[in-house]
């Protein structure tokens, strides 16, 4: 199989990228499948969830362009192992705004990333999974045409459920103005709290909206906070709850998706 990237964007904050991120990723190396993770949201919290600590990695990934045999080399000494078996990160850190910086100065093109993650397209990996920043600021715009497919999270709320829209907005651009070649895997509900009327109607506008494209939800649940809090997935911290199964439903998803 050759290796898929898959982007994981909103518009919004605060909807569960990163834990999204960690714990697909994590999933997908469990049934035995190799996996990158990388951490393009200038706050570095994907590395801290995952239990190590937040470097530049991301920033050298970005900024030195890969044009002769020390570069590259030196850009494959940036991944670090997450300690799980088939998961391996490159974690970022505040000083990936100033690639983003970089990438606006020198006006990069929007193929810029992909290009970049070339340099790991032949080393076997099954997955190179992007956590991304809310912003645009042209560095989720490039992560997003990187893209083979894009799953983006949404918390069950109006604001959230607009930074979908917005987000799908970008991607119809991408395809008309700049020829990306990805697809929409997937919204995914979190946060989903079945007492409340809001997340039923959200829930209920996404299906009208999205149809098939709406995956399995993401309950509300305490044990994912502790799990990040503690560099763990959920698989680790607590893998008989309802959240380790709802995000496995979600790995399957991405295992069948094409």
């Amino acid at each position: 199989m050759a290796t898929k990237i898959i982007t994981v964007a909103n518009q919004k904050g605060g909807v569960g990228k990163t834990t999204t991120v960690i714990n697909l990723c994590h999933g997908l190396s469990l049934q035995g499948k190799k996996v990158l993770a990388l951490d393009f949201d200038p706050q570095g919290n994907l590395a801290s969830a995952l239990g190590i600590k937040q470097e530049m990695g991301i920033y050298y990934l970005l900024t030195m362009g890969q044009n002769n045999k020390e570069e590259r080399q030196f850009i494959h000494q940036t991944v670090r192992t997450t300690g799980r078996k088939n998961l391996w990160t490159i974690p970022g850190n505040q000083d990936t705004r100033g690639a983003q910086i970089d990438m606006s100065t020198r006006e990069r093109p929007v193929s810029y990333i992909r290009q970049v993650l070339d340099i790991f397209m032949k080393n076997r990996l099954d997955y190179i999974f992007i956590d991304t920043s809310p912003s645009l600021g042209g560095l989720q715009e490039r992560a997003l045409w990187a893209a083979d497919l894009v799953i983006v999270p949404t918390a069950m709320e109006y604001l959230s459920n607009q930074g979908v829209i917005k987000l799908t907005e970008i991607l119809r651009v991408l395809h008309e103005k700049y020829r990306w070649n990805g697809k929409l895997l997937g919204i995914l509900p979190t946060f989903y709290d079945d007492t409340t009327r809001q997340s039923r109607d959200s829930l209920k506008h996404l299906r009208e909206a999205f149809g098939d494209l709406v995956l399995p939800i993401i309950h509300r649940a305490t044990v994912l906070r502790e799990a990040a809090a503690e560099g763990q997935s959920i698989y680790e911290h607590d893998p008989d709850s309802r959240a380790a199964e709802e995000h496995l439903r979600v790995v399957k998803a991405v295992l069948r998706a094409k």
